[in-house]
């Protein structure tokens, strides 16, 4: 009985996003989900056309939904359990975007090589 709530939820996340360009995160683990509501509320966003695998301090597999701007964000340790599940409303998740100082230290390295 979550599942039309947390669609909701997400709806109002991207109005949000749409409006005033404020993301929403929405924690998975933390919502206490009946059995077999998680694989229905996946079923229900469905796969989009985007999907990334990270490997950061354990692996992390990130999918666009079938609705643009509804990311699910999966995290997992080094045993492949799941360590954490998100849906991220938002224009690309804050994991795949380059954080200033990877992207000097990228600077670097290209001059040295060109050097």
């Amino acid at each position: 009985f979550n599942v039309e709530p947390l669609l909701h939820e997400i709806r109002h996340g991207l109005t949000r996003l749409l409006d005033s360009a404020v993301a929403t995160t929405i924690d998975l683990r933390s919502i206490p989900l009946a059995p077999g509501e998680e694989a229905r509320i996946l079923r229900e966003l469905g796969t989009g056309e985007v999907q990334a695998r990270m490997s950061a301090l354990g692996p992390s597999d990130i999918m666009e939904t079938q609705f643009p701007g509804v990311w699910l964000v999966t995290h997992y340790n080094s045993e492949n359990e799941v360590v954490g599940k998100f849906i991220e409303v938002c224009d690309m998740p804050q994991i795949l975007k380059a954080q200033a100082e990877d992207i000097r230290a990228g600077l670097a390295q290209l001059t040295a090589r060109l050097a």
